[in-house]
């Protein structure tokens, strides 16, 4: 007997599991200090619960444990050691109640202790709330350059004019151009 689809495919196309993600800073505030997000942490029963860990500083080991978790998951316990990002993935059970569990995040080798609630909802009753993006660390570019930029570049070479032509109100220009254009920035700032 021959079928259309394979039984591989078939198995594929079942139910997917939800998978809920939540972003953790460390390092970002002070030393060893662990920012967990404002709003409540869930996950769905038989999903995902993946917590992304973004460290914006030295490297530093974490410790997550859960002493209380045995009913929704095999998670119990994890050390990770954070460079850059690393995402810890818990799966959740297919054959639970609601509830909550308690996870405890230890930084710098017990110096910190932070504990969080993962609250556990049936089905797609939830969904997650779009996440406000990181303030960059850098300024961004937004297609034109800066005044105070172009100032400085007229600055620069006025005064390198007067460097090569001798003429002292090349100079003279040079500075006041570039203190201008320090002022108006600093004046036009919100």
């Amino acid at each position: 007997m021959n079928f259309p689809l394979s039984f591989t495919v078939l198995a594929a196309t079942g139910p997917a599991s939800q998978e809920t993600s939540f972003e953790f800073y460390v390092n970002r505030l002070g030393i060893n200090l662990i920012e967990i997000p404002r709003e409540n942490i869930w996950a769905e029963v038989g999903g995902t619960l993946r917590l992304i860990f973004k460290n914006r500083g030295a490297p530093t080991h974490l410790t997550i444990s859960s002493s209380n978790a045995g009913m929704y998951t095999e998670f119990f316990h994890e050390n990770l050691y954070i460079v850059d990002e690393t995402v810890l993935t818990i799966p959740l059970r297919k054959d639970i109640q609601e509830g909550f569990f308690i996870l405890d995040i230890i930084a710098g080798y017990g110096g910190i202790k932070t504990s969080l609630r993962v609250d556990v909802i049936p089905g797609i009753s939830l969904r997650k709330k779009a996440v406000k993006e990181e303030v960059p660390l850098q300024p961004v570019a937004h297609g034109r350059p800066h005044l105070l930029m172009i100032m400085m570049g007229i600055a620069l070479i006025l005064y390198s004019a007067s460097l090569y032509t001798k003429i002292e109100f090349l100079n003279t220009s040079s500075f006041i151009i570039l203190i201008v254009g320090a002022l108006y920035t600093w004046y036009r700032q919100q």
